[in-house]
């Protein structure tokens, strides 16, 4: 007898699904739009969940976002690289760390000389992002071997978004001095991506 148990069942189950699916071509047509936005509204969550790697690149930002994004990604760069000389344990990633910190300190600089040369004022803003408060607080609390790891993945992400960054103004852009700034600092970008990808392995 048990085994008639799940036919039944599974018989039971398609009736029921074929009564929904009727019920719900009867439904009228707001519920259908409800369930349309709802679609919508999921579709949007995983469009944003891409990151901010995909927010770099599309749309190309204006010469005042272009050069907020270039200076917030400098100053995680120079914190994540100050943290890397205090907690981390391999020499080649402390030295690479201290490389991060002279050469972003060089990208602030180029990024600022351009956008004073701006015909509109643009003062690039530094101020850190919620994302990249929350990865130096995660780094801040790791040492050793696990602070390399972590320190060493983040810079590939970092390095890659950055140079999405460059090259997009570098082409895009529609300040002419940010736009040369860019197209110099895109292949030292490219270089530190190389090296960071090294040393990762």
């Amino acid at each position: 007898m048990k085994t008639m148990h799940k036919p039944l069942v599974a018989a039971l189950l398609i009736v029921g699904l074929a009564g929904c699916n009727k019920n719900n071509a009867n439904e009228p047509a707001g519920t259908a739009n409800e369930t349309g936005s709802a679609l919508s509204d999921f579709g949007n969550s995983a469009a944003n969940a891409a990151g901010a790697a995909a927010d770099i690149v599309s749309p190309t930002p204006s010469g005042q976002e272009f050069a907020d994004k270039a200076a917030k990604s400098d100053a995680f760069e120079i914190a994540a690289g100050k943290l890397a000389a205090t907690n981390g344990a391999s020499p080649k990633v402390k030295a690479f760390a201290a490389e991060m910190i002279k050469a972003h300190t060089a990208s602030t600089d180029k990024i600022k000389a351009a956008a004073h040369k701006a015909t509109a004022a643009i003062t690039p803003d530094p101020t850190l992002t919620e994302d990249q408060k929350e990865k130096l607080d995660k780094l801040g609390k790791l040492t050793g071997a696990e602070f390399d790891r972590e320190y060493l993945s983040g810079q590939v992400d970092a390095h890659e978004d950055a140079l999405s960054l460059m090259r997009d103004y570098a082409k895009h852009g529609d300040v002419p001095s940010l736009k040369a700034a860019a197209g110099e600092i895109a292949p030292i970008v490219q270089k530190h991506l190389d090296e960071v990808k090294a040393l990762k392995g």
